[in-house]
């Protein structure tokens, strides 16, 4: 597997993340992290973890989350 991101521009790079929202291999160049607070679904609103979580995407993937 190489990141998919790389691969459309001609290049074999090896990824290191998978986009959480469309499931394509990325390279740390093109891996965006950023981190969420988990949230329980039995009490909306609750916070279940005092340590952020880590959510990883694509670029495209994230541009798209940032325009809605």
């Amino acid at each position: 597997m190489n990141c998919y991101e790389c691969a459309q521009a001609g290049r074999t790079t090896e990824p290191v993340a998978i986009c959480r929202v469309c499931g394509a291999a990325v390279c740390p160049e093109h891996v965006r992290s950023e981190s969420v607070v988990l949230r329980g679904t039995a009490q909306p609103g609750e916070v279940i973890h005092d340590i952020p979580a880590r959510r990883l995407t694509c670029p495209v993937c994230r541009a798209a989350e940032q325009d809605t």
